[in-house]
């Protein structure tokens, strides 16, 4: 059963409407309100505020980086395990085939149902998880593979036992082996880029964001419970802390953002836009050797964050 947000109050009722008419067999009550759903979807999702792409972003029907795997990668073979401690379900790698280019693709899955949600840990990696992101990232430098990371989760899980564990030097080793990674490295926000935990695998030569995806240095209710201490000021924390992904391309923390049309509703449309980005830049960053591509690299890392004083 489909999830709406309040703002999708009127799609709801025409989504609605247009079930009954065709249970009725009504048809010309279908196609006018398929008319009427077309504007309706326009009108909604033209204009939406830094917090309804909040809200969006961590939709309940949003893609998520399984359905990405499915859609977009062929002949693909799933890796487990860091070789220290355990296999984390909250990150998934597969080795497989965009068209025809090879890649190891490496996602955040934060899971469905709640079943799922338990087992994948809400899309919160353990240290074995960042870990494990680094041995397969290794293994795609070692045969020249590009490597390409989807983002999508709230943050590093923050329990006594990933502590104990070393989340905070899995998360810093990811930041320092993946900078100097010796492959084409593509990384995309899909939903929900939460602080350390989605930077682990936002250290690339791309860093791009699907137009309705956030990333941030800390949750917005987080955020206004720390400076209002008030976490129901959420969207005034949302629009000050210019999350979205047109705010953080203005900003150049971000290289490209990607249409995503309305991936909870057309998951097919994004996966198809994420396929086509992904291609492209490979076929860019091909262009130069590998010591050029981690130059490159710390170039843009070292930019990060630069102003201009007038």
């Amino acid at each position: 059963m489909a999830a709406y947000l309040d703002f999708e109050k009127n799609i709801k009722q025409l989504d609605e409407d247009i079930v009954n008419a065709n249970i009725k067999g009504d048809t010309d009550a279908v196609n006018i309100l398929k008319k009427n759903l077309d504007k309706e979807l326009v009108k909604t999702y033209k204009n939406l505020s830094d917090f309804q792409k909040l809200q969006l972003a961590r939709h309940p029907d949003r893609p998520y980086a399984l359905d990405y795997v499915r859609l977009i990668l062929q002949n693909s073979y799933e890796l487990h395990g860091d070789r220290a401690f355990r296999d984390d379900p909250a990150i998934v790698c597969f080795a497989g085939y965009i068209a025809d280019k090879k890649v190891m693709l490496i996602g955040e899955q934060k899971g469905r149902g709640t079943k799922y949600k338990l087992h994948r840990n809400f899309g919160m990696p353990h240290p074995e998880g960042y870990r494990k992101v680094l041995r397969f990232a290794k293994l795609a430098e070692k045969f020249q593979i590009p490597v390409v990371f989807l983002v999508d989760t709230p943050g590093a899980y923050p329990g006594i036992g990933a502590e104990e564990r070393g989340q905070s030097e899995a998360i810093a080793k990811n930041l320092y082996e993946l900078s100097n990674l010796k492959t084409i490295t593509i990384s995309i926000v899909i939903g929900e880029g939460g602080s350390g935990g989605a930077l682990a695998l936002g250290v690339a030569d791309k860093l791009a964001m699907l137009k309705n995806s956030v990333f941030s240095v800390i949750s917005p209710e987080g955020c206004a419970a720390i400076l209002w201490n008030d976490p129901s000021k959420s969207e005034a924390a949302t629009k000050a802390m210019k999350i979205s992904a047109d705010d953080l391309l203005e900003q150049r923390l971000i290289d490209d953002i990607i249409e995503e049309g309305i991936a909870h509703r057309n998951k097919e449309v994004a996966a198809s836009n994420i396929q086509n980005y992904i291609l492209s830049k490979i076929d860019e960053l091909s262009k130069y050797d590998v010591n050029e591509l981690v130059a490159l690299r710390m170039q843009k890392i070292l930019k990060l964050g630069s102003y201009d004083e007038k």
